[in-house]
């Protein structure tokens, strides 16, 4: 009877999960379609390098913008909801076309502020291979689960043709996480008192006029860290055409991407305490615009914004847990934060380590780099 019981149990479970595989097939069907076209286009262009390189920057752009432009753009859709859609895109995409305007002038050409000027990055590519033009199908399938992984992992070290590079990479966003981590506890954990006496009621009208030129200031200087991610396709210089096929092609995107509100990755900010107040949504783009600014003039090795946005996010929402009055909310709480850091960590962790595996299927220079080291 027990085992009888079981096998109906499991029969049922298995059932379920077979409804639940197809309803999410059915439901995505669209999305599923498009990436096995982008996928079979990949591999037919991949071995011709001036069109592979427009093709691997085309999906890319987007597939970037998706996913990582929300840790900047996050904060300010979601507490921006009741306003037009194209008067966020405007703001936003003219500060675009202006801050990689000035990168090209002003670096004879280079859209990413010197960011690929790093040994291992500094190299145009001159051939691809399927896997380095497949790597942003695998960020749009990532970004359609919700998930914050790095772009600079996942598109840069497909492209890394030294381990110390990545290596460089990866130890300057570990930093950036806990500085982020620690500074986010530390302020809101100050401050979170007097947040919740005064930020109540409407805001002040000249607190929207604040976040816009905060938000404004943190996507400037985001565009100057991760513009590299995008760029890593195209030529270290960009003639003036090139330039405006670049410049263009993301400010339209940007657009698409303030139509759907975000997509299904606004979901990762939606979900966090009180992004949707602009007062708590200035504080949050202020913080990690000035975190921001220092890493960017640190050094000109690239580094991932995904890990230091989900470190401040996580050391905001642990000091708010802990800010709470009543001890059973605050335990409460304090397991959601925790939870929801292990969450975005976790898929932080996988994106990196899928990112290491395109870099050695890709680059036979990291292999045999990886293999000296434990052999």
């Amino acid at each position: 009877m027990p085992s009888s019981f079981n096998d109906k149990l499991k029969t049922k479970t298995l059932t379920k999960n077979t409804y639940s595989f197809f309803d999410i097939a059915k439901r995505e069907r669209l999305f599923i379609g498009l990436i096995i076209s982008l996928g079979l286009l990949c591999f037919l262009v991949y071995p011709y390098s001036n069109i592979a390189m427009w093709v691997g920057f085309g999906l890319a752009g987007y597939a970037a913008i998706a996913n990582d432009s929300i840790q900047t753009i996050g904060t300010f859709i979601a507490s921006n909801k009741n306003r037009k859609w194209y008067y966020l895109w405007l703001f936003m995409g003219l500060i675009f076309v202006a801050t990689v305007y000035y990168s090209w002038s002003k670096y004879g050409g280079d859209v990413s502020n010197q960011r690929l000027a790093s040994k291992g990055f500094d190299q145009s590519p001159t051939e691809f291979t399927f896997l380095q033009l497949a790597a942003p199908l695998i960020l749009l399938i990532m970004t359609r689960m919700r998930m914050p992984v790095s772009t600079t992992f996942l598109l840069l070290n497909a492209f890394s043709t030294k381990t110390s590079a990545i290596i460089g990479v990866l130890n300057k966003s570990l930093s950036g996480y806990f500085m982020a981590f620690i500074l986010a506890f530390v302020v809101w954990l100050l401050v979170s008192k007097f947040i919740n006496k005064y930020f109540k009621g409407k805001p002040h009208k000249m607190w929207v006029v604040f976040q816009w030129i905060t938000s404004g200031m943190l996507w400037s200087v985001w565009i100057q860290q991760d513009a590299a991610n995008i760029a890593i396709f195209l030529p270290r210089s960009l003639t003036g055409w090139e330039f405006v096929a670049f410049a263009g092609y993301i400010f339209l995107g940007l657009g698409l991407l303030f139509y759907l509100k975000g997509d299904k990755i606004q979901g990762m900010v939606d979900e966090k305490s009180g992004v949707t107040d602009v007062r708590a949504a200035t504080l949050v783009d202020l913080i990690y615009s000035l975190l921001l600014y220092y890493k960017l003039y640190e050094s000109t090795l690239p580094m991932s914004t995904t890990w230091l946005f989900i470190g401040l996010l996580g050391g905001r929402e642990l000091a708010i847990s802990i800010s709470r009055n009543k001890t059973k909310k605050r335990k409460k709480a304090t397991r959601r934060a925790a939870l929801m850091i292990g969450k975005d960590m976790l898929y932080a962790l996988i994106g990196l380590l899928i990112s290491l595996i395109l870099a050695l299927a890709i680059n036979d220079g990291i292999r045999k780099e990886v293999y000296e080291m434990f052999f």
